[in-house]
C-alpha cells in the first residue's frame, strides 16, 4: 500500500491524545452521601470490570477513528501493475484536439463534445493538483500557463473549434516548450484527446517521444461517415464577359464511406440563387458539375457554392470570386507596320481597336517605357529588325513571368539578332529564306487542325461540310519548334504556339510571315481577326477563384506594385496584416495561423478586401478553409497502438466511449485507491464510539 500524501500521516500522532486522556483520566471525582452503603457496595463490585471494558472499548473506536481519518487524508492505493504509471503530481499538458473534424457525431453529440466531457472526468483524478496545462489547436498565450483544476475546467468550457489542423508532431514539440520551463528535468506526463484524422496528424513514424515522458493517447475511435467537400471551382474560359453564357466547374470529392445520390448544388451570385445541378458520387469517389451563369456588370462578382451535408457542416461553403470582363492589356510594338491601302490605321490597331474588351497601346520599339510591361498580358512585336540590349532582356523576363509574346517578322530579319533571341526562348533552328526580287511568291495556307482547343468556337458547326477559302502568305524564315497552329501547303509552318518557363505559363507565337499585302493577304482575311482575338484572350492568366488559409504562401497579381506598399486583407471588422514581399508584379503572402492572430481575432471563410497602404482595395479575394480534415479517414487504437510500439511510455486506450473511462484510466495506472474505505471506517467507529457512550450502560 502506497500514500499519494504521505505527509499526512504525522497525523497518526493525535491517536495519543485519547490514550493520555482513558490512562490518566483528568476528570474530578464528586462525593456522593448515601444511607445504606451495603447497597453502594453491591452495585460498585457488579459494574467495575464492565465500566473497564467500556472504556477500553471507547478508546479503541476513537484511536481508530483518528487512524482512518489521517489515513483518509493520506488517500493511501494499491500500485497497479502497469510500469508506466499515471501521477497526480508534477506537470501534466492535457491537448484537446478541436479541428474541424471533430463536428463529426455519434448518437447526437459531437466528438469534441465527448472529449471535453471526458476531460472534465479526467480532471477529479487531478483536484488537488496544481500544475496543469491545456492545449488546443489554437496555441493561444493562455495556453501557455500552468494552473490548477479548476481553472482548467473554466477554460474547457470556452473551448471552440479552431482552422488550423496541428500534426501530432508539432503538438508533442509545442507541449515540450511549454513544460520545459515549468518543468526543466523532464518526466512530464501527457494526455492527448482527438479523432486522430490520417490527413492531419502527420507521420506518426516520426513522431518520437522522449523517454521521460508518460503519453496516454485517448482516441475517440472516429467512424468514417458520409462527406461532401469542394475540391475546386474553375471556368470554363480564361475570363467572363457580362450579358453572356458562362459556365463555371465544380469538382465535388467524396471522402466518406456512403453512396451520395442526386446532391443538390446551388450556385450563388451576389447572395442570389442563379443556377443549380446535382451529383451523385460513390464513396471515395469525385464528380464535376457544370453550372451556366451570366452577369449584368464588370467588376467583381462574390460566389457561393451551397449544399446541405450533415454532420460535417464546415465544409458545406466554398466561396469564390470571379472578375467580369477583365480588360485585356495589349502591348503594341513596331518598327515597321504594315496597314490596308483602304485604311488609315494598321491591321493590328484595328483588330484590337473594335472591342472595349481590349485595352490598346502602340508604341515604336526603340522608343517605350520597359515598365509597362508589368502592366501588359500580350506583346505584339510587329516588323522589328532587331530585338538586342534592354528590349531583349525585358522580354525574355515579360515572357518567362508568364506573359504573351506575338512576333510578326520584318521583310529582311537581322537573323544574327533574332536567332539567339528566339533560341532563349525555346525556338532554335531559325532559317531566313530567300525572297524573289520585288514579288515574293505566296502560297495557300494548309487547313487547321480543327480539333485544336486554339480554334475552339473559331468556325460554325458545320464548318466540316464547307471548303474553307484560306489567305495566302509568303514566309521570311523557316523553324522547327512549336505546336503549329497554322501551315502552308509545302508543310513549312505559318504560325506556331511555344511554351516558355518553368511552369510553360509563358507563349511565344510565332508568325512566319509580314503582314504587308506583298507576303500575302492573311492580315485582310476574315481567319485573321479571331486568330489575334484568341492569342489576346488566351493572354490572360487564368482567374485564381479562391485561396486558402492552408496555403502557407498565397501569391497574388497587383497593379504597379511599390516596394513600400503595406497591404491588408480586410473581413467585416478583421483586419490582417501577414507577413509579405513583393516580386515583380506578384504580391506574396504568408498566412497567419491561429497562434499569430491577436486576441479575440480568427479568420473565417469568406471574403476579404485585399487593401494598400492608402486603404484603397485592389482586389477582392475569397478564402477557404483547407479540405485535408474533410476526409474522413481515422486511426483506430489498433493501428496507433501499432504505430507506437517500440515507445513503452505510451499507452493507448481502447476507445474514449467507455462509460467508465476514468474508473479505467485510475485502476490501470494509479492503482486502486483506498481512501474511501478509510473515510467510511472513521465514520463507522465514531457512529460505535456513539452507541457504546448512549446504549452501554453500566
Amino acid at each position: 500500500m502506497t500514500f499519494l500524501y504521505p505527509s499526512f500521516l504525522f497525523g497518526l500522532m493525535a491517536v495519543s491524545v485519547p490514550i493520555a486522556i482513558h490512562l490518566f483520566n483528568f476528570r474530578r471525582t464528586r462525593r456522593v452521601f448515601f444511607t445504606n452503603v451495603a447497597l453502594l457496595r453491591t452495585v460498585q463490585t457488579e459494574t467495575k470490570s464492565f465500566r473497564r471494558l467500556k472504556h477500553w472499548l471507547i478508546l479503541a473506536c476513537r484511536c481508530l477513528f483518528l487512524a482512518c481519518l489521517v489515513l483518509a487524508f493520506a488517500q493511501p492505493f494499491i500500485p497497479s501493475k502497469n510500469k508506466l504509471g499515471l501521477s497526480r503530481q508534477g506537470v501534466t499538458s492535457l491537448y484537446v484536439d478541436n479541428s474541424f473534424s471533430m463536428q463529426n457525431e455519434r448518437n447526437t453529440k459531437r466528438y469534441l463534445d465527448i472529449a471535453i466531457s471526458k476531460l472534465d472526468e479526467l480532471l477529479t483524478l487531478f483536484r488537488n493538483a496544481t500544475s496543469l496545462q491545456l492545449l488546443t489547436n489554437d496555441f493561444s498565450t493562455a495556453e501557455q500557463q500552468a494552473g490548477t483544476a479548476e481553472s482548467v475546467r473554466d477554460r474547457v468550457t470556452s473551448i471552440r473549434f479552431a482552422h488550423t489542423p496541428r500534426t501530432l508532431e508539432t503538438v508533442y514539440r509545442r507541449q515540450r516548450n511549454l513544460l520545459s520551463s515549468l518543468n526543466p528535468s523532464g518526466g512530464n506526463q501527457l494526455f492527448w484527446f482527438s479523432d486522430f484524422q490520417k490527413s492531419t496528424v502527420g507521420d506518426l513514424s516520426r513522431l518520437k517521444i522522449d523517454t521521460t515522458d508518460r503519453l496516454f493517447i485517448v482516441p475517440l475511435d472516429a467512424q468514417p461517415t458520409k462527406n461532401v467537400y469542394v475540391d475546386s471551382v474553375w471556368l470554363s474560359t480564361p475570363f467572363i464577359r457580362e450579358m453572356q453564357n458562362n459556365s463555371l466547374n465544380v469538382k465535388l470529392n467524396n471522402a466518406g464511406q456512403e453512396n451520395v445520390k442526386n446532391l443538390p448544388i446551388r450556385l450563388y451570385l451576389d447572395d442570389t440563387q442563379t443556377s443549380t445541378a446535382t451529383a451523385t458520387l460513390t464513396p471515395g469517389g469525385s464528380a464535376t458539375v457544370s453550372l451556366n451563369f451570366n452577369v449584368t456588370s464588370k467588376g467583381y462578382h462574390r460566389g457561393r457554392i451551397v449544399f446541405e451535408d450533415y454532420p460535417i457542416t464546415f465544409d458545406n461553403q466554398y466561396f469564390f470570386v470571379i472578375q467580369a470582363s477583365p480588360a485585356v492589356r495589349v502591348l503594341h510594338l513596331f518598327e515597321q507596320k504594315a496597314s490596308s491601302p483602304n485604311r488609315s490605321t494598321d491591321y493590328i490597331d484595328a483588330v484590337y481597336s473594335n472591342d472595349s474588351l481590349f485595352v490598346r497601346r502602340s508604341f515604336n520599339a526603340q522608343n517605350f517605357d520597359v515598365g509597362q510591361l508589368k502592366e501588359t498580358d500580350l506583346v505584339v512585336l510587329e516588323g522589328v529588325s532587331e530585338v538586342n540590349g534592354a528590349l531583349r532582356a525585358e522580354l525574355e523576363r515579360f515572357v518567362r513571368q508568364g506573359g504573351s509574346l506575338a512576333i510578326i517578322p520584318p521583310t529582311n530579319p537581322a537573323i544574327a539578332s533574332y536567332g539567339p533571341f528566339l533560341q532563349s526562348l525555346g525556338i532554335g533552328n531559325v532559317q531566313v529564306t530567300a525572297t524573289s526580287a520585288g514579288n515574293p511568291t505566296t502560297l495557300p495556307i494548309a487547313d487547321p487542325d480543327r480539333k485544336n482547343p486554339f480554334f475552339q468556337d473559331v468556325f460554325q458547326q458545320n464548318y466540316q461540310a464547307e471548303p474553307l477559302n484560306l489567305p495566302t502568305a509568303y514566309p521570311v524564315w523557316r523553324w522547327s519548334a512549336g505546336e503549329r497552329l497554322l501551315s502552308l501547303r509545302d508543310g513549312s509552318p505559318l504560325l506556331t504556339q511555344s511554351k516558355v518557363g518553368s511552369d510553360a505559363r509563358g507563349n511565344v507565337y510565332l508568325l512566319a510571315s509580314p503582314l504587308s499585302a506583298a507576303y500575302g493577304n492573311l492580315a485582310e482575311h476574315a481567319l485573321f481577326v479571331p486568330v489575334m482575338y484568341k492569342m489576346a484572350a488566351l493572354s490572360v492568366r487564368p482567374q485564381r477563384t479562391a485561396y486558402s488559409f492552408d496555403d502557407n504562401l498565397v501569391t497574388i497579381p497587383v497593379s504597379n506594385p511599390s516596394e513600400r506598399s503595406v497591404y491588408k486583407l480586410k473581413h467585416d471588422k478583421l483586419e490582417i496584416i501577414p507577413v509579405q514581399r513583393i516580386v515583380g508584379n506578384q504580391l506574396l503572402l504568408e498566412m497567419p495561423k491561429s497562434n499569430e492572430l491577436a486576441v479575440g481575432q480568427e479568420v473565417e471563410a469568406g471574403y476579404y478586401e485585399l487593401q494598400n497602404s492608402q486603404g484603397k482595395t485592389e482586389q477582392l479575394l475569397a478564402f477557404n478553409h483547407g479540405n485535408q480534415e474533410s476526409v474522413m479517414s481515422f486511426y483506430s487504437a489498433d493501428e496507433l497502438r501499432r504505430a507506437f510500439a517500440n515507445q513503452r511510455n505510451v499507452e493507448v486506450f481502447d476507445s474514449i466511449q467507455d462509460g467508465d473511462f476514468v474508473q479505467v484510466l485510475e485502476q490501470e495506472n494509479l492503482g486502486k485507491s483506498l481512501w474511501k474505505y478509510f473515510l467510511l471506517g472513521a465514520l463507522g467507529f465514531l457512529l460505535l464510539e456513539v452507541g457504546l457512550v448512549r446504549f452501554m450502560k453500566g
